[in-house]
């Protein structure tokens, strides 16, 4: 999926969509001294009182919310993983009764028990849905609705929530005229903050596929490995956090841990560029040989396809590797690069990092950025000084 795929799914969660049918919702208690099941609850949606499901559309929002690879994973399923995930989750799509549906949930469920302590005590949601999704019109003289022909797009989602301990109070009765001690016993469950779940089956190209599942990360670059091989049986992921590290390790082991701004400047304009250039196909994607000749392109001297594939089997053990695009560049537009020293801090956007250089004067090292407009400093405008000279 892609964010344009998540983003049309999220915003259907609202009420009165006649887009989005959720047939049956599954809530399980879970308790963190035993880390069992202490209560499951099965009804249809509809059942719900107006408040109640949209507590729950929101908690649905809530979790596909997020960039992907930072917050948000594709998965694909391990193979021949023992009790497979993949295959409880397509019998539970495929059942046609709820009992069937929360038979397969529970093994779910049991899953993500084995070999784990929770902390508090937990609450998860399963909902069985159907998305609706509509074709485009063939033409603009078509008389035809949009919504007379939709792609039918049936899904699980599964959303797992922790619960607070409940508040101690001291109220004041203004009948009574006194103060008094409040305290609820019953736990509140936190709707507001899923602490991680999926989406079964993933959307491409308005069809399903059943062989990745959108796994949700309670926060951002935090995934919980746990869960996505043991409960979900995905393959190994790797953050967009994670790709960027081992792309810096690798630029530095082939260039020697220096380059110049404009250089650097270079190696962020190239991926720039590949990646408008595939903005409407699937997100592109660095091997060696493509590091290589973005590396190239930028001006690095002395750069060949077997240094590449070197630094790849060292940083990362895997010379087949591919790091994705948009994981290593920062945000292109916006001042999300940050000059750090002990002088000053300066945020830069990466197509004007070209203008910053360090420069050596009379043994003296300086950080010079070329500007167009003068430059006023608490109302001050200053006066152009000769460089290496002082201005009064």
């Amino acid at each position: 999926m892609n964010k344009k795929d998540v983003a049309q799914i999220r915003k259907q969660f609202k009420i009165n969509n006649d887009l989005l049918k959720i047939s049956d919702i599954f809530n399980v208690y879970i308790t963190k001294d035993s880390s069992d099941i202490y209560h499951h609850q099965s009804q249809p949606f509809e059942w719900l009182d107006q408040e109640q499901q949209e507590l729950f559309l929101a908690n649905f929002k809530k979790l596909l919310t997020g960039q992907l690879d930072e917050k948000l994973f594709e998965l694909k399923f391990q193979r021949d993983a023992e009790n497979n995930s993949q295959l409880i989750l397509h019998q539970a799509l495929l059942s046609q009764d709820v009992e069937g549906f929360k038979d397969q949930m529970l093994k779910m469920v049991e899953k993500m028990l084995q070999n784990k302590q929770y902390e508090k005590d937990m609450v998860v949601t399963f909902i069985r849905a159907e998305y609706l999704k509509p074709m485009k019109r063939r033409s603009e003289e078509s008389e035809e609705s949009e919504r007379d022909t939709v792609y039918s797009h049936p899904f699980i989602l599964c959303s797992v929530n922790n619960t607070q301990e409940p508040k101690k109070e001291l109220l004041f009765d203004f009948v009574e005229k006194e103060f008094k001690y409040h305290f609820v016993v019953d736990p509140i469950i936190n709707l507001n903050a899923p602490t991680g779940g999926f989406l079964f089956p993933c959307f491409t190209d308005n069809s399903a596929d059943v062989n990745h599942i959108l796994y949700s990360a309670g926060k951002v670059h935090e995934p919980d490995y746990y869960f996505i091989e043991e409960v979900l049986n995905g393959e190994d992921v790797m953050t967009a956090q994670d790709d960027k590290i081992v792309f810096e390790e690798i630029i530095k082991d082939v260039t020697g841990d220096q380059l110049s701004t404009s250089t650097l400047s270079n190696v962020y304009e190239e991926i720039h560029r590949m990646i408008v250039e595939n903005e409407e196909e699937d997100q592109p994607k660095l091997d060696s040989k493509d590091i290589g000749n973005v590396l190239k392109m930028s001006g690095i001297e002395d750069v060949n396809e077997e240094k590449v594939e070197t630094a790849f089997k060292k940083i990362i053990d895997d010379d087949k590797y591919e790091i994705k695009a948009s994981s290593v560049l920062p945000k292109y537009n916006s001042k999300s690069i940050k000059i750090s020293t002990k002088v000053a801090n300066i945020s830069i956007s990466p197509q004007d990092l070209r203008y910053v250089k360090q420069v050596q004067l009379s043994g003296k090292r300086y950080l010079m950025i070329e500007i167009e407009e003068d430059t006023v400093i608490e109302g001050f405008t200053m006066i152009p000084e000769a460089f290496g000279g002082s201005g009064t």
